[in-house]
């Protein structure tokens, strides 16, 4: 079985000739017409294409794929993800993850508090931060938003056992 991670989706149509307004998850934006070839589709159902010409256009980007060019074609895209297989990704350095592995990841304080669950991650202007999700079993029923600075609050990220230490303690 493939291990797809998924890059980026499909927004809409732009204009008549097959380009779509896309969504990329990649930092920066612009990486995900650097991968060659990708895989576009929707519930584990890919079909593999490449990106011919992707540009931004105001506060996003449109691409044009090979094999949609019309808007007919473009409107059947809608929705759909777009996506490499893992082994696409470059290698990264110790302590470096994907967001991607860090999702659904269970969160435990030093005094050993279950948190929750990693439900995603988001950029802000200071840190990236970690969305903790509560889930059954967790210590309460709040969300926690706990900035991911590895050393002062993320203490130790084990993705084989599913868990990441914090020093952030339950009434924060």
């Amino acid at each position: 079985m493939q291990d797809w991670i998924v890059l980026g989706r499909i927004a809409g149509p732009y204009g008549i000739k097959g380009w779509l307004r896309v969504q990329s998850f990649t930092e920066p934006e612009s990486n995900l017409a650097g991968y060659k070839p990708v895989w576009v589709g929707r519930s584990g159902e890919w079909k593999e294409t490449t990106i011919r010409r992707f540009e931004e256009h105001g506060k996003g980007w449109v691409a044009q794929f090979k094999g949609c060019d019309d808007r007919n074609a473009a409107e059947a895209l809608v929705g759909a993800e777009i996506a490499v297989p893992r082994q696409q990704l470059p290698a990264l350095k110790p302590g470096e993850y994907y967001w991607t592995d860090l999702e659904g990841l269970h969160v435990h304080n030093r005094s050993g508090q279950f948190l929750g669950r990693v439900d995603k991650l988001m950029e802000t202007g200071a840190n990236d931060v970690i969305v903790v999700v509560p889930v059954e079993g967790s210590l309460d029923d709040q969300e926690r938003l706990i900035p991911w600075v590895p050393a002062r609050y993320v203490l130790d990220v084990d993705l084989a056992s599913g868990r990441i230490e914090v020093d952030w303690e339950a009434d924060f």
